[in-house]
C-alpha cells in the first residue's frame, strides 16, 4: 500500500478505533486520534502477518479489523497518557 493509502486508512481506521474503545474517549485531540490510527494500521498489518495472515483476494477484513483493534488499544493508551479523559472534573471552590 503507498504512503498517502496508509495515511487515509490511518484516518478512518483512528476513527473507527476511537468509536470502538471503551469509555469516554472524546477528549482525545484529532491529531493524536489519527497518530494512533496510522499506527494502528502499520502495527495491526505486522501482527498479522506475524499471526500466518497472508491476505486473500479483494477486501482481507480479517486484516482490517486486527488494524482497528490495535488502534482502539493506541487511543486508549494516548487518552490515557494524555490524562484528557477524566469525564468528571471537580470544581474546587
Amino acid at each position: 500500500m503507498s504512503v498517502i493509502g496508509v495515511l487515509v486508512a490511518g484516518v478512518i481506521i483512528g476513527l473507527l478505533g476511537k468509536l470502538v474503545a471503551p469509555g469516554d474517549k472524546d477528549n482525545t485531540p484529532l491529531w493524536l486520534t489519527i497518530v494512533c490510527g496510522i499506527a494502528g494500521v502499520l502495527v495491526g498489518w505486522y501482527i498479522y502477518a506475524a499471526f500466518g495472515g497472508n491476505g486473500s483476494n479483494g477486501v482481507d477484513w480479517t486484516r482490517w479489523i486486527v488494524a482497528i483493534l490495535v488502534s482502539a488499544v493506541f487511543v486508549v493508551i494516548a487518552s490515557t497518557v494524555t490524562g484528557r479523559n477524566s469525564g468528571s472534573r471537580r470544581l474546587h471552590v
